[in-house]
């Protein structure tokens, strides 16, 4: 009987369907874009900091802007080859 049921009970099963979970959000990727300013500017910061210890004057800038480009792309293509992985094992 359905009146012996608690209200709970067949919300769990809806909501944790394999094609629910599977699919890429907008909210999964919000946040890339950040990361990828935020990795080239901490190895920017670096750069300058290392070129102002050494007095050498712009080559660490130059290496720490290419290695947080670098970095962050990396980054990226981790991110949306995971979740591609993610869907593809989860379609039939």
């Amino acid at each position: 009987m359905d009146r012996d049921r608690k209200p709970d009970e067949g919300r769990e099963a809806q909501s944790s369907s394999p094609a629910k979970r599977s699919m890429p959000t907008g909210a999964e990727f919000a946040g890339i874009g950040l990361q990828f300013g935020m990795t080239i500017g901490v190895f920017v910061f670096a750069g300058v900091w290392l070129d102002e210890r050494l007095h050498s004057s712009p080559w660490f800038v130059l290496l720490g802007t290419f290695a947080g480009a670098f970095g962050g792309f990396y980054s990226i293509y981790r991110r949306v080859m995971a979740a591609q992985r993610r869907t593809g094992e989860d379609a039939p």
